[in-house]
């Protein structure tokens, strides 16, 4: 008897243990899955959104997932996508780097799942090779408790993985661009099931910064993905003009010239080889550079869809960073002079360089390590093709757009024995490297961690009041943009369309003076030099 009651005891006992474990769970479309709550905040990694995109299935589309029975654990990162050590300074919270690893992740403060709040969709950066959405920077547990609105990160395929065309593939029926095909199916899982988590299907958001800003272009002209969404943002990236995508013969072109330089002559031997052997083989051809027309994802060339105004017709919110890129590193690792400069910007704006270097107010060579040079080599960098997509926008979109410059320069950094790295995190340096001069700019990237509310997850920089400050204002403006299509909203500055709005357009700068202006001689700038590279 007495033993017994020791185990109806004992049973209780890890009966209470077990339940005071259980964390939220949400039952959908493919099974349940139990996550974790943050201080009202549930939260739901590693969410699979598509089957594992391996053996047979590598280079394919996605496919659905396979329901499962009894609850699965959504409470840690699912697999980082599988990806060459480009950017240094990229910081991941996934279980490790895989080619499976097609899984998104919620943040809801829904206390019934029957809220309809808006959802905002992030997609990371990288350069369509390297990223993650588990990096830090882009997690969503405080705009989701902040805006009461539910975030979204999503992981697509990169690199090699994502981005690889051939000949036999086409006949397969997949064209390339795995990974934006990954994207598509991840914005329709959440159109489907979002529901299930408090949100409404009918109020989704999506936005990226740099690669995942282009990916945002690539979304809002496909057939598989425009009539998702209900508005969009971008980061500095685009895919039009001269970051148009190639064509689907040149994709297949410069897959077929990989293969013969690596021996592989059929696509079931490609398949065979193990994810380590294929990004030793990965050098660096597949991402940006291999982003096509591919007749499926994208059935024509995107600055059509978007002069004809056959693009998502949503409010849309577009802007880029005010120093996203010094123009002495395209001076090829010579000394950053106006000579040694002059053939790369002729070569690239099509005209004589003198004439650029006049539109910048370049007269000498210390004009260009300032903020002159820093305007210039972002253009040429990504802020120019972000303009274009903007400028066409304005002109097709029957809803309102918004344009920004976020002009929010970063501290300096405290960490002996690191430097700032491209990709918004740090890159190893000497320890008795001079340090650098405090920025004047937002650089590429620093503007992520300021609009997610995420200073915190960055402790390379000593943040300040007014980082703080300015990074309220930021997320107040993605809060109120994801809420109501509209950025506008007490405390902010009064902020007009982008289109619609006189031949000047205005232009709101983000910063702890958050202000709108009208800048004639810099639109007007774009507009000459946009004239120069149509040309070209």
């Amino acid at each position: 008897m007495k033993t017994k009651l020791v185990f109806t005891l004992l049973a209780i006992f890890l009966s209470l243990g077990a339940s005071a474990q259980t964390g939220p769970q949400v039952t959908y479309r493919d099974g349940t899955i139990e996550g974790i709550d943050s201080s009202g905040v549930k939260i739901f990694r590693g969410i699979p959104f598509a089957q594992p995109p391996v053996g047979n299935l590598r280079w394919k589309a996605p496919q659905p997932v396979k329901a499962w029975t009894g609850v699965r654990s959504a409470k840690t990162f699912g697999p980082d996508p599988a990806q060459r050590p480009v950017f240094g300074d990229m910081k991941f919270e996934g279980n490790g780097k895989s080619e499976d690893c097609l899984y998104l992740n919620v943040w809801t403060p829904a206390k019934k799942m029957d809220e309809k709040l808006p959802v905002l969709i992030y997609f990371n950066g990288g350069g369509l090779v390297a990223g993650s959405g588990s990096e830090p920077r882009y997690q969503g547990l405080r705009l989701a408790r902040r805006g009461n609105i539910i975030v979204v990160t999503a992981n697509y395929r990169e690199g090699i993985f994502g981005f690889f065309s051939y000949p036999e593939l086409s006949k397969e029926g997949c064209h390339g661009n795995q990974g934006w095909l990954d994207q598509a199916a991840a914005i329709k899982w959440v159109k489907d099931n979002i529901a299930a988590f408090g949100g409404d299907p009918n109020r989704i958001t999506i936005n990226g910064e740099s690669a995942g800003s282009q990916s945002v272009c690539a979304l809002t002209t496909s057939p598989l993905s425009r009539d998702l969404i209900n508005g969009y943002m971008c980061s500095s990236g685009a895919i039009v003009s001269n970051a148009t995508p190639i064509s689907l013969k040149e994709a297949e072109q410069k897959g077929t010239a990989w293969a013969k330089k690596n021996h592989l002559k059929k696509l079931s031997d490609m398949r065979k080889l193990s994810t380590e052997e294929l990004n030793k083989l990965d050098d660096g051809t597949f991402g940006e550079g291999t982003k096509c027309i591919d007749g499926i994802f994208l059935t024509e060339d995107p600055n059509k869809v978007i002069n004809e105004g056959r693009q998502s017709q949503v409010p849309c919110l577009l802007g880029n960073n005010n120093g996203e890129f010094p123009v002495a590193a395209f001076a090829g690792g010579k000394a950053p002079t106006m000579a040694n400069l002059s053939p790369v910007i002729a070569g690239y704006f099509g005209t004589d360089a003198n004439t650029i270097f006049n539109l910048y107010d370049i007269h000498s060579d210390a004009d260009l390590l300032g903020a002159k040079g820093l305007a210039l080599g972002g253009d040429m960098f990504i802020v120019y093709a972000t303009w274009k997509w903007a400028d066409m926008v304005r002109q097709s979109s029957k809803a309102p757009v918004y344009r920004y410059v976020y002009c929010h320069p970063r501290p300096n950094m405290q960490l002996k024995g690191k430097a700032p790295g491209l990709a918004g995190g740090t890159v190893d340096v000497k320890d008795d490297t001079p340090q650098q001069p405090a920025a004047t700019t937002a650089i590429h990237s620093a503007d992520i961690e300021y609009a997610m509310g995420n200073l915190s997850t960055n402790n390379a920089f000593p943040w300040a009041a007014d980082d703080y400050a300015t990074s309220e204002i930021f997320q107040q403006i993605y809060i109120n943009f994801v809420k109501n299509g509209n950025p506008n909203g007490p405390g902010l500055p009064q902020w007009d369309t982008y289109n619609h709005n006189g031949n000047v357009p205005p232009v709101m700068l983000i910063d702890t003076n958050t202000r709108q202006v009208k800048d004639a001689k810099v639109y007007n700038r774009y507009k000459q030099i946009d004239a120069f590279i149509q040309r070209k």
